[in-house]
């Protein structure tokens, strides 16, 4: 009787062990593939990005809740169509772009993007330095060993330590959920402003909604997940888990977005005028959350720049390298990817000494955003119709609802870049 038993009890307990094993070696696949969605949408919330969140908290308080859940939804589905389009054709979106569509269009794309990029790598900069001068720290002193840092992370190091890097930075915007319980927000009013909408039919509420577009989702974000990913060395078969790192990257991008809104709305929702300076968003947390909700805004405003500082020049470096045909890759050494790593030193380089000239940090930081929002719809319509290539995916492709959902998102941002352009042209005549 006991010989008949006891197989009986191995047996379930391999049938237990099996969907553990299972589980386990899924989680630890992704873990392994995990990074360029999460590194881009993080990358996202850069310097220029925190700025932009607390100044929607400061003007507006809770306003742009419900305008950031829908700008959420369109991240999902642009950071998802760049994966794919990386994961199944190995190529980055310049070199799609490049291959796929007139050189005249490629060139146009890539001449703006460059110059968006050139802003934001000195926006980075002055936000490393702004940030450290709230702990104290001369930007004189920290824009420089910020830019050595992060020069020497890509020249001497790999993709693979690059990333682990990167990720570790990340963890930095846990800073802002903890500063906005801190804030004491009023739930109910923060929770109703994120369901339902409360947008404001003013020239300033529309050109905050298109530096959040600018902001949120970024031309450089969605160039560096294409070719991260194939840097990485990503194919279909990993699909699935970078589908997953693209989708929780964009999604918990934009949960620290909506906490920065809610700690600035908490705090400043009563001033209703853009922030002054990176110093005012952060000093004014003190009355409302303490002391220590200043050191949090500085932390992570430090932390968040920094990634971008390293992300920013590296999608301009991939985009005009894949443009051009040549090898581009950051586990390459100077001698084997001479103009991708010299267009990355050359970026850290003017990035830093500009961002040390005197100047008005918000009024870049908000600037270069509005811009970011302009070219944004130019490099979308480029991934929509790449991702509905059969030609490019194969079966792959976009699905039907799909299609419908991203042309949507596509058309929404198109429609208020198209906004902002209209008043700005109006405002020369003096008509708006």
């Amino acid at each position: 009787m006991t010989a008949e038993v006891r197989p009986t009890q191995v047996s379930t307990t391999a049938a237990d062990e099996a969907p553990r094993s299972r589980i386990r070696s899924r989680w630890l696949t992704y873990l392994a593939i995990a990074g360029p969605g999460i590194i881009a949408a993080n990358a996202g919330n850069d310097a220029g990005g925190i700025i932009t969140y607390a100044s929607a908290g400061a003007q507006f308080g809770y306003r742009t809740l419900f305008f950031m859940l829908l700008v959420t939804v369109g991240l999902v589905v642009v950071q998802e169509m760049c994966a794919r389009l990386g994961t199944f054709t190995g190529k980055g979106l310049a070199a799609l772009i490049r291959e796929e569509f007139s050189i005249r269009l490629a060139s146009f794309a890539l001449f703006f993007l460059v110059v968006a990029n050139v802003g934001l790598v000195v926006s980075e900069f002055a936000g490393i330095g702004a940030a450290l001068e709230l702990l104290g720290v001369s930007k004189f002193i920290s824009v420089p060993i910020a830019a050595l840092s992060i020069w020497a992370l890509v020249i001497f190091g790999s993709y693979r330590y690059a990333e682990r890097l990167f990720l570790i930075l990340s963890l930095v915007f846990l800073t802002y959920p903890i500063a906005a319980l801190l804030g004491r927000p009023a739930w109910g009013t923060v929770t109703t402003n994120l369901v339902l909408p409360h947008f404001i039919a003013s020239k300033s509420f529309i050109l905050l909604g298109v530096a959040l577009i600018g902001t949120t989702i970024t031309p450089y974000m969605q160039l560096y997940v294409a070719a991260a990913v194939a840097d990485k060395g990503l194919g279909p078969e990993e699909y699935r888990f970078e589908q997953a790192d693209a989708i929780s990257g964009a999604i918990f991008g934009n949960v620290i977005s909506c906490f920065i809104i809610i700690a600035t709305g908490s705090a400043l929702g009563h001033i209703g005028r853009p922030l002054g300076s990176a110093r005012d968003a952060a000093a004014a947390l003190g009355p409302v959350a303490g002391s220590l909700s200043v050191d949090l805004f500085a932390l992570g405003l430090f932390g968040a720049a920094m990634l971008a500082g390293a992300v920013v020049p590296l999608s301009t470096a991939y985009a005009v390298s894949e443009a051009l045909g040549v090898e581009r890759s950051v586990s390459r050494r100077f001698t084997e990817a001479p103009l991708f790593l010299t267009l990355f030193s050359a970026q850290i380089l003017v990035g830093a000494v500009v961002a040390l000239a005197p100047g008005n940090l918000v009024a870049l930081l908000l600037g270069t955003q509005t811009l970011n929002g302009l070219i944004t719809p130019i490099i979308l319509v480029f991934i929509l119709v790449l991702a509905n290539r059969r030609s490019v995916l194969g079966d792959a492709v976009n699905g039907p609802v799909f299609r419908v959902v991203a042309t949507i998102a596509v058309g929404a941002v198109a429609a208020m870049a198209m906004i902002l352009v209209g008043q700005t042209v109006l405002g020369w005549f003096g008509v708006a």
